[in-house]
Protein backbone atom coordinates (compact mmCIF):
# COMPACT_ATOMS: atom_id res chain seq x y z
CA UNK A 1 0.00 0.00 0.00
CA UNK A 2 0.92 3.70 -0.27
CA UNK A 3 1.30 4.14 3.66
CA UNK A 4 2.49 7.55 4.91
CA UNK A 5 5.35 5.60 6.26
CA UNK A 6 6.55 2.42 5.99
CA UNK A 7 6.56 1.30 2.52
CA UNK A 8 6.07 -2.40 0.71
CA UNK A 9 4.53 -5.24 2.39
CA UNK A 10 7.35 -6.35 3.42
CA UNK A 11 7.91 -3.77 5.79
CA UNK A 12 6.18 -4.71 8.53
CA UNK A 13 5.34 -1.69 10.49
CA UNK A 14 3.33 -3.07 13.28
CA UNK A 15 5.54 -5.41 14.15
CA UNK A 16 6.09 -3.42 17.21
CA UNK A 17 2.54 -2.23 18.06
CA UNK A 18 0.81 -5.04 17.63
CA UNK A 19 0.44 -6.19 21.43
CA UNK A 20 -0.02 -2.74 22.17
CA UNK A 21 -2.87 -2.07 19.89
CA UNK A 22 -4.41 -5.31 19.94
CA UNK A 23 -4.30 -6.41 23.22
CA UNK A 24 -4.45 -2.57 25.22
CA UNK A 25 -6.25 -0.31 22.94
CA UNK A 26 -9.04 -2.76 22.47
CA UNK A 27 -9.61 -3.97 25.77
CA UNK A 28 -9.74 -0.82 26.90
CA UNK A 29 -13.24 1.00 27.75
CA UNK A 30 -12.70 3.10 24.06
CA UNK A 31 -12.53 0.08 22.15
CA UNK A 32 -14.96 -2.13 24.15
CA UNK A 33 -17.26 1.01 23.02
CA UNK A 34 -15.46 1.06 19.35
CA UNK A 35 -16.33 -2.63 18.73
CA UNK A 36 -19.55 -2.85 20.41
CA UNK A 37 -21.19 0.45 18.31
CA UNK A 38 -19.92 -0.59 14.98
CA UNK A 39 -21.13 -4.24 15.33
CA UNK A 40 -24.51 -2.49 16.13
CA UNK A 41 -24.10 -0.30 13.00
CA UNK A 42 -23.44 -2.96 10.72
CA UNK A 43 -26.25 -5.27 11.90
CA UNK A 44 -28.64 -2.50 10.67
CA UNK A 45 -27.34 -2.69 7.00
CA UNK A 46 -26.06 -6.70 6.77
CA UNK A 47 -28.40 -9.53 5.48
CA UNK A 48 -28.77 -12.64 7.90
CA UNK A 49 -26.10 -14.80 7.78
CA UNK A 50 -24.10 -17.09 7.03
CA UNK A 51 -23.20 -14.06 4.17
CA UNK A 52 -19.96 -13.22 3.16
CA UNK A 53 -17.93 -10.71 5.18
CA UNK A 54 -14.24 -9.71 3.83
CA UNK A 55 -12.67 -7.04 6.21
CA UNK A 56 -9.76 -5.49 4.87
CA UNK A 57 -7.14 -4.34 7.10
CA UNK A 58 -8.65 -6.24 9.70
CA UNK A 59 -5.74 -6.63 11.92
CA UNK A 60 -6.29 -9.10 15.35
CA UNK A 61 -9.78 -9.43 14.18
CA UNK A 62 -11.79 -7.50 17.33
CA UNK A 63 -14.75 -6.75 14.62
CA UNK A 64 -15.00 -9.54 12.25
CA UNK A 65 -14.80 -12.67 14.63
CA UNK A 66 -18.09 -10.69 15.83
CA UNK A 67 -19.32 -11.19 13.03
CA UNK A 68 -18.36 -14.67 12.53
CA UNK A 69 -19.67 -15.34 15.86
CA UNK A 70 -22.84 -14.74 14.85
CA UNK A 71 -22.72 -16.90 11.78
CA UNK A 72 -21.07 -15.23 8.95
CA UNK A 73 -18.45 -16.39 6.67
CA UNK A 74 -15.45 -14.39 7.31
CA UNK A 75 -12.31 -13.55 5.36
CA UNK A 76 -9.74 -11.40 6.96
CA UNK A 77 -7.27 -9.86 4.75
CA UNK A 78 -4.27 -8.02 6.32
CA UNK A 79 -0.59 -7.18 5.03
CA UNK A 80 0.98 -7.10 8.53
CA UNK A 81 2.10 -10.60 9.82
CA UNK A 82 2.09 -10.08 13.16
CA UNK A 83 -1.18 -8.78 12.92
CA UNK A 84 -2.02 -11.89 11.48
CA UNK A 85 -0.17 -13.99 14.31
CA UNK A 86 -2.42 -12.33 17.01
CA UNK A 87 -5.55 -12.80 15.00
CA UNK A 88 -4.46 -16.57 14.82
CA UNK A 89 -4.01 -16.61 18.56
CA UNK A 90 -7.36 -14.57 18.78
CA UNK A 91 -9.00 -17.39 16.65
CA UNK A 92 -8.19 -20.07 18.53
CA UNK A 93 -9.87 -19.32 21.69
CA UNK A 94 -12.91 -19.43 19.97
CA UNK A 95 -15.45 -22.32 19.56
CA UNK A 96 -14.04 -24.77 16.51
CA UNK A 97 -17.44 -23.92 14.87
CA UNK A 98 -16.38 -20.46 14.46
CA UNK A 99 -13.09 -21.10 13.32
CA UNK A 100 -14.51 -23.02 10.33
CA UNK A 101 -15.90 -19.90 9.29
CA UNK A 102 -12.60 -17.67 9.28
CA UNK A 103 -10.31 -17.28 7.06
CA UNK A 104 -6.77 -15.22 7.32
CA UNK A 105 -5.31 -14.09 4.34
CA UNK A 106 -2.13 -11.83 3.80
CA UNK A 107 -2.29 -9.20 1.47
CA UNK A 108 -2.09 -6.02 1.31
CA UNK A 109 -5.78 -3.98 0.56
CA UNK A 110 -4.62 -2.67 -2.74
CA UNK A 111 -4.57 -6.20 -3.91
CA UNK A 112 -7.76 -7.36 -2.38
CA UNK A 113 -9.55 -8.17 -5.55
CA UNK A 114 -6.54 -10.48 -6.50
CA UNK A 115 -5.83 -11.77 -3.14
CA UNK A 116 -9.68 -13.39 -2.29
CA UNK A 117 -9.28 -14.76 -6.47
CA UNK A 118 -12.21 -12.10 -7.40
CA UNK A 119 -14.54 -13.64 -4.71
CA UNK A 120 -17.30 -11.37 -4.63
CA UNK A 121 -18.65 -10.57 -0.82
CA UNK A 122 -21.97 -9.28 0.35
CA UNK A 123 -20.48 -6.87 2.81
CA UNK A 124 -16.90 -5.29 2.78
CA UNK A 125 -15.48 -3.71 5.98
CA UNK A 126 -12.32 -1.50 6.15
CA UNK A 127 -11.91 0.08 9.37
CA UNK A 128 -9.30 2.26 10.50
CA UNK A 129 -7.33 1.78 7.49
CA UNK A 130 -7.32 4.67 4.96
CA UNK A 131 -5.83 7.37 7.42
CA UNK A 132 -2.38 5.21 7.16
CA UNK A 133 -2.72 5.77 3.03
CA UNK A 134 -1.15 9.25 1.28
CA UNK A 135 -3.67 8.49 -1.28
CA UNK A 136 -7.40 6.60 -0.70
CA UNK A 137 -8.77 6.01 -4.09
CA UNK A 138 -6.92 2.62 -4.63
CA UNK A 139 -7.77 0.94 -1.70
CA UNK A 140 -11.50 2.44 -2.34
CA UNK A 141 -11.23 1.09 -5.62
CA UNK A 142 -10.59 -2.49 -4.70
CA UNK A 143 -13.23 -2.34 -1.95
CA UNK A 144 -16.15 -1.73 -4.08
CA UNK A 145 -14.69 -3.70 -6.66
CA UNK A 146 -15.02 -6.44 -3.90
CA UNK A 147 -18.45 -5.96 -2.59
CA UNK A 148 -21.09 -7.83 -4.96
CA UNK A 149 -24.17 -6.29 -6.53
CA UNK A 150 -26.03 -5.11 -3.40
CA UNK A 151 -23.58 -5.83 -0.72
CA UNK A 152 -22.46 -3.32 1.54
CA UNK A 153 -19.24 -1.02 1.70
CA UNK A 154 -18.24 -0.18 5.33
CA UNK A 155 -15.45 2.22 6.30
CA UNK A 156 -14.32 3.83 9.44
CA UNK A 157 -11.91 6.89 9.21
CA UNK A 158 -10.39 9.61 10.86
CA UNK A 159 -13.07 12.72 10.43
CA UNK A 160 -11.16 15.91 9.16
CA UNK A 161 -13.87 18.44 10.55
CA UNK A 162 -12.92 17.33 13.98
CA UNK A 163 -8.86 17.52 14.28
CA UNK A 164 -8.78 19.88 16.85
CA UNK A 165 -10.95 17.87 19.42
CA UNK A 166 -7.68 15.63 20.92
CA UNK A 167 -5.29 18.58 21.55
CA UNK A 168 -7.75 20.62 23.08
CA UNK A 169 -8.64 17.84 24.91
CA UNK A 170 -4.93 17.34 25.79
CA UNK A 171 -5.17 21.38 26.59
CA UNK A 172 -2.62 21.72 24.28
CA UNK A 173 -3.95 24.82 22.59
CA UNK A 174 -1.33 26.27 20.21
CA UNK A 175 -2.22 22.58 18.72
CA UNK A 176 -5.72 22.89 19.01
CA UNK A 177 -5.74 26.22 17.07
CA UNK A 178 -3.61 25.15 14.74
CA UNK A 179 -5.13 21.88 13.75
CA UNK A 180 -8.88 23.65 12.30
CA UNK A 181 -6.66 23.27 9.15
CA UNK A 182 -5.19 20.16 8.96
CA UNK A 183 -5.57 16.84 7.76
CA UNK A 184 -2.81 14.75 9.80
CA UNK A 185 -1.61 14.35 12.98
CA UNK A 186 0.44 11.35 15.09
CA UNK A 187 -1.92 9.25 16.43
CA UNK A 188 -2.19 7.96 20.00
CA UNK A 189 -0.34 4.72 19.06
CA UNK A 190 2.37 6.89 18.01
CA UNK A 191 2.12 6.08 13.98
CA UNK A 192 1.88 8.79 11.54
CA UNK A 193 -2.62 9.54 10.53
CA UNK A 194 -4.62 11.02 8.19
CA UNK A 195 -8.23 12.28 8.16
CA UNK A 196 -11.18 12.54 5.68
CA UNK A 197 -14.76 14.04 5.17
CA UNK A 198 -17.56 12.38 5.32
CA UNK A 199 -18.57 13.99 1.89
CA UNK A 200 -15.29 13.35 0.15
CA UNK A 201 -15.70 9.69 1.29
CA UNK A 202 -18.91 9.43 -0.04
CA UNK A 203 -18.13 10.98 -3.34
CA UNK A 204 -15.27 8.62 -3.92
CA UNK A 205 -17.55 5.35 -3.17
CA UNK A 206 -20.39 6.60 -5.29
CA UNK A 207 -18.11 7.33 -8.19
CA UNK A 208 -17.55 3.23 -7.99
CA UNK A 209 -21.04 2.54 -8.05
CA UNK A 210 -21.55 2.34 -4.27
CA UNK A 211 -24.58 4.44 -2.88
CA UNK A 212 -24.02 5.76 0.78
CA UNK A 213 -26.34 4.97 2.80
CA UNK A 214 -26.03 6.18 6.06
CA UNK A 215 -22.76 7.48 8.61
CA UNK A 216 -22.42 7.74 12.17
CA UNK A 217 -20.19 8.54 14.64
CA UNK A 218 -18.17 6.14 16.65
CA UNK A 219 -17.27 7.40 19.76
CA UNK A 220 -17.47 10.63 21.25
CA UNK A 221 -17.90 11.02 25.36
CA UNK A 222 -15.23 8.15 26.15
CA UNK A 223 -12.78 10.41 23.78
CA UNK A 224 -12.89 13.06 25.77
CA UNK A 225 -13.07 11.31 29.35
CA UNK A 226 -10.08 10.10 28.23
CA UNK A 227 -8.05 12.93 26.60
CA UNK A 228 -8.89 14.86 29.79
CA UNK A 229 -7.66 12.35 32.51
CA UNK A 230 -10.44 10.25 33.40
CA UNK A 231 -9.66 6.79 34.24
CA UNK A 232 -12.28 4.37 32.70
CA UNK A 233 -12.49 0.92 34.34
CA UNK A 234 -12.85 -1.92 31.62
CA UNK A 235 -13.65 -4.77 33.79
CA UNK A 236 -17.12 -2.76 34.84
CA UNK A 237 -19.60 -4.58 33.07
CA UNK A 238 -22.45 -2.46 34.01
CA UNK A 239 -20.73 0.46 33.64
CA UNK A 240 -18.97 -0.38 30.34
CA UNK A 241 -22.57 -1.54 29.05
CA UNK A 242 -24.28 1.85 29.54
CA UNK A 243 -21.41 3.74 28.26
CA UNK A 244 -21.54 1.76 24.69
CA UNK A 245 -25.31 2.44 24.61
CA UNK A 246 -24.72 6.40 25.30
CA UNK A 247 -22.19 5.99 22.58
CA UNK A 248 -24.28 4.38 20.14
CA UNK A 249 -27.21 6.74 20.35
CA UNK A 250 -24.71 9.67 20.32
CA UNK A 251 -23.47 8.14 17.06
CA UNK A 252 -26.92 8.63 15.08
CA UNK A 253 -27.86 11.76 16.51
CA UNK A 254 -26.16 15.13 15.32
CA UNK A 255 -24.85 17.21 16.65
CA UNK A 256 -22.63 14.19 18.31
CA UNK A 257 -21.76 12.48 15.74
CA UNK A 258 -20.18 15.61 13.94
CA UNK A 259 -17.56 15.69 16.73
CA UNK A 260 -16.60 12.56 16.82
CA UNK A 261 -13.04 11.98 16.03
CA UNK A 262 -13.54 9.26 13.27
CA UNK A 263 -16.93 8.22 11.16
CA UNK A 264 -18.73 4.93 10.12
CA UNK A 265 -19.47 5.51 6.23
CA UNK A 266 -21.99 2.98 5.10
CA UNK A 267 -22.70 2.26 1.82
CA UNK A 268 -24.56 -0.41 -0.93
CA UNK A 269 -23.49 -1.05 -4.23
CA UNK A 270 -25.66 -0.91 -7.50
CA UNK A 271 -26.71 -3.89 -9.40
CA UNK A 272 -24.24 -5.14 -11.97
Amino acid sequence: MSRLYGGAMGDDIWAGLVDQFADEAYASVKGLVRTYVLHQQLLEHLPPPPAPVLDVGGGAGHQSFPLAQAGYDVTLLDPSPAMLDKAQQRLQRLPAEVQQRVTLLRADGENADEAVSGRRFTAVLCHGVLGYLEQPEPLIDQLCRCAAPGGVVSIMTGNANAMAVRPAMEQRWDDALASFDVRSEIGVLGVPGRADTVDELSELVRNRGVEPLRWYGVWLFVDWLEFSGAELDPRDSKQVAATAAVELEASRRDPYRQLSRVFHLVGRKGPS
